[in-house]
C-alpha cells in the first residue's frame, strides 16, 4: 500500500527561493521610493507594507479554510513532495478520481500552495525587516558617537533608539506560525491547532502594527496621547475581549458550527436551544469527534455557535462605548471612527453568515473585520499611554516664603 509521507522536506529550498523572490519586489520598491528618507521612515514604510501583505495572507488563509482547501496538498511543505501542484499533477489527479469532492483536487491544491508561497514571502519580509532594523540601529549608534565627539546636536526624534527586540520576536513568532501551519496539515485540521494558527496570525498583525507605529513616532517626533485611568483600562479590557471573541470565532469556523443556528436573534426557534457545552468545548480532540472517538452531537455545535453569538453582544457594546469615548479625543478620533465602522461591518457580515447560510464572501470579510479590529486596537494602545498624576499645585506661600521670627532672628521657610 502506497502511503504519503506527512513531512517531505525535499521542496523546501524551492519554497525558500520562491518566498525570497516574492519578497524581493516589495523590498526594492520600498527602498527605491524612500531612498532619501531617514532610517525610521524607511523602516516604517517596510513595516506597513509587510503588515498589509500579512493582512492579505490572513484573508487568504480564511479563504483556504472556508473552501476546504487546507488539505489540498496532504503533505508539508510541498505537494506530494513537489514544489508546486504542477509536479504533483498525477498524484492529485489520482486522488481526485478516487474522491471527486474530497479534500484533494487540482483547484484546492493550488489554493493551498499559493497560501504557502505567500506565507514564505511574508516570512522573508519579516526577516529582512529584522536585519534592516539591526543595521539601522548600529548606524544610529555610530552617528550618536560621532555627534557627541564633535559636540554637535541632533534633533531629539533622531536620537530615539530603534529597538531590535520587536523585530527579533516577530521572526520567532512567524517561525512558530509556520510550524502551526505544518501541524494544521499533518494533524488533519485538528480544531485546536487551526484555531491557534488563526490566533497566531492575529498576534503577528499586532506585532507588526506595534513596530509600524513606533517607527512613525520616531520619524515624526510624536509622543503617545495620555488617557485617563478608566479609559485606558477600558481600552485594554476591550482588546482582551476581542481576542477571546476571535478565539471563539475560530472555534466556530474550525468546527463548522455556523450552520448550527440559521436564525437571528433566536436559534432553532428558541432563545436557549439545546446545547452540549462539555462536548462543544472539549479542546483536544479530532474534527467532528470527541476525545473518546464518538461523533460530537449537534447540540455541541449549537453550544459553540451560541456562545460566540452571546459574546458578540458584549464585544459589540464594548467597542461601541470605546469608539464613542475615543471620538471625543482629537488625537485618537481616527481610531474611534475605524472601530465604529469595523464593528458595524462585523455585525453585518456576522448576520450575513447566519441568515444567508455562510456565504464565502461574508465569511472571509468576517475574519478580515476581526483582524482589522485587532490592528486598530493595537494602534490605539500604541498611540496612547496612562495619564500621569499631576504635580500638586504650589501655593502662594510656597512661592513667596515669609520670614519666621525666632529667638535668633528671622528664619526663612523653605520654598
Amino acid at each position: 500500500m502506497n502511503t504519503q509521507a506527512l513531512y517531505d522536506l525535499t521542496p523546501i529550498v524551492w519554497l525558500i527561493v520562491a518566498g525570497a523572490l516574492l519578497a524581493l519586489g516589495p523590498l526594492l520598491w520600498i527602498w527605491r521610493r524612500n531612498a532619501s528618507a531617514g532610517a525610521a521612515r524607511r523602516l516604517h514604510a517596510l513595516t506597513v507594507l509587510t503588515l498589509f501583505l500579512t493582512f492579505d495572507l490572513t484573508l487568504f488563509g480564511a479563504f483556504t479554510r472556508l473552501t476546504d482547501s487546507g488539505l489540498g496538498c496532504p503533505d508539508w511543505p510541498g505537494c506530494y513532495g513537489n514544489a508546486s501542484p504542477v509536479g504533483a499533477r498525477h498524484d492529485i489527479a489520482a486522488a481526485q478520481a478516487a474522491q471527486p469532492t474530497g479534500p484533494v483536487t487540482h483547484g484546492k491544491a493550488w489554493v493551498e500552495m499559493i497560501h504557502r508561497y505567500g506565507a514564505t514571502g511574508v516570512g522573508a519580509l519579516i526577516v529582512a525587516l529584522a536585519l534592516a532594523t539591526l543595521v539601522a540601529r548600529r548606524r544610529q549608534r555610530l552617528s550618536l558617537r560621532v555627534t557627541r565627539a564633535s559636540e554637535a546636536t541632533m534633533p531629539l526624534h533622531e536620537t530615539a533608539p530603534l529597538s531590535t527586540v520587536w523585530p527579533a520576536v516577530t521572526v520567532v513568532w512567524v517561525c512558530m506560525q509556520g510550524a502551526f501551519g505544518a501541524l494544521t496539515v499533518t494533524w488533519k485540521l485538528y480544531p485546536a491547532i487551526v484555531t491557534l494558527h488563526l490566533l497566531g496570525a492575529i498576534g503577528l498583525l499586532a506585532m507588526l502594527c506595534v513596530q509600524a507605529v513606533r517607527y512613525q513616532q520616531i520619524a515624526s517626533g510624536r509622543t503617545p496621547t495620555a488617557l485617563g485611568r478608566a479609559l485606558r483600562i477600558g481600552l485594554i479590557a476591550t482588546t482582551a475581549l476581542l481576542v477571546l471573541q476571535i478565539a471563539l470565532g475560530g472555534w466556530v469556523s474550525t468546527n463548522y458550527a455556523v450552520v448550527a443556528c440559521l436564525q437571528f436573534p433566536t436559534c432553532q426557534d428558541s432563545w436557549w436551544p439545546a446545547m452540549n457545552f462539555a462536548q462543544g468545548f472539549e479542546i483536544w480532540r479530532h474534527l467532528g469527534m470527541t476525545s473518546d472517538g464518538v461523533p460530537i452531537e449537534f447540540a455541541a455545535l449549537t453550544a459553540i455557535h451560541y456562545v460566540h453569538r452571546l459574546m458578540a453582544y458584549v464585544v459589540f457594546g464594548a467597542i461601541g462605548i470605546l469608539a464613542w469615548r475615543l471620538n471625543r479625543i482629537p488625537a485618537l478620533r481616527p481610531q474611534g471612527r475605524w472601530l465604529a465602522g469595523l464593528a458595524l461591518l462585523q455585525l453585518a457580515t456576522g448576520l450575513g453568515n447566519v441568515l444567508l447560510g455562510w456565504p464565502l464572501a461574508a465569511a472571509v470579510l468576517h475574519t478580515g473585520g476581526a483582524a482589522a479590529l485587532a490592528v486598530v486596537l493595537t494602534w490605539t494602545l500604541c498611540e496612547s499611554k496612562p495619564e500621569t498624576a499631576a504635580a500638586p499645585a504650589r501655593s502662594d506661600a510656597d512661592l513667596h516664603p515669609q520670614p519666621r521670627v525666632s529667638n535668633n532672628g528671622p528664619d526663612w521657610e523653605a520654598a
